[in-house]
């Protein structure tokens, strides 16, 4: 009967895998980023996602408070739509089968565009909680999705909230309190940045014997339209990440991406 009973709900998450993969393509067909919140359990994503949202998503201090992925559209200042994912929070040394469990919903997070790490910032175990979320991520195959720290509780640090910067002078650090919703606005102010930077739209241009990469364009689902030219090439409208661009040509075998038209129209 237990046999039985587990070949029941693995049919059903296969399902909710599936259907889930089709709200992803299509999203991805109206040009939606996709933003997921990731971090350790307690460090605030629901009440940071409450906040940037307006929602009432269920936010506790106790494990997995929020068990399935939350979804809302979200509209920043400079008019940039995109969809902001509330996922569930992890813990050290995650079974395996805990994360498979979880896999359908956590599914989201491999498929973003832009990852938010929630990090509690006055946890004594900060680091090593910020390592148990790192190394959970490298397990759902998400090591590679670019990511932005939000450092929240900066209340209970008696510090101000700010704006981290690399030597390139990209974001790389939010500072904030959810709860009190200091520095909510410079995390949407880096939003609008990071969102426009970490997507490529325009023209690539496929010879006639690459149609095999032109088929793996059509299966992302980032093809917005196609022509073709007098010598039988491709051009195709693409919108797509920018890590998937990077990815698609390493797995090609290609020794460099090809860069996309800048686009203009077809």
């Amino acid at each position: 009967m237990l046999g039985l009973r587990i070949k029941q709900l693995q049919r059903k998450l296969q399902k909710v895998r599936k259907q889930r993969d089709q709200g992803r393509q299509a999203r991805r067909k109206r040009e939606l980023p996709a933003i997921s919140l990731v971090g350790y359990t307690n460090a605030g994503k629901s009440t940071l996602f409450n906040r940037v949202t307006e929602a009432s998503v269920y936010a506790a201090d106790q494990l997995f408070a929020t068990l399935d992925t939350t979804l809302r559209r979200l509209e920043l200042d400079n008019g940039q739509e995109l969809i902001l994912a509330d996922t569930v929070g992890f813990i050290r040394d995650l079974p395996h089968q805990l994360v498979e469990a979880f896999r359908s919903t956590l599914e989201e997070v491999a498929e973003a565009d832009l990852l938010l790490h929630v990090i509690d910032a006055a946890s004594p175990t900060r680091d090593e909680e910020v390592r148990q979320v790192e190394a959970v991520l490298a397990e759902l195959g998400a090591a590679d999705v670019p990511v932005l720290r939000v450092y929240n509780k900066v209340d209970l640090l008696g510090r101000g909230a700010g704006i981290v910067r690399n030597g390139q002078g990209d974001p790389v650090e939010v500072w904030l309190s959810a709860e009190a919703g200091e520095g909510v606005d410079l995390l949407l102010e880096v939003l609008a940045e990071r969102v426009g930077a970490a997507r490529v739209r325009g023209l690539v241009r496929l010879p006639p014997a690459e149609g095999r990469l032109r088929a793996r364009f059509y299966a992302l689902g980032d093809v917005i339209e196609e022509q073709v030219d007098d010598q039988g090439a491709s051009l195709l409208k693409v919108d797509l990440p920018r890590r998937d661009l990077d990815r698609l040509y390493r797995k090609e075998g290609l020794t460099a991406p090809l860069e996309p038209i800048e686009a203009g129209g077809v």
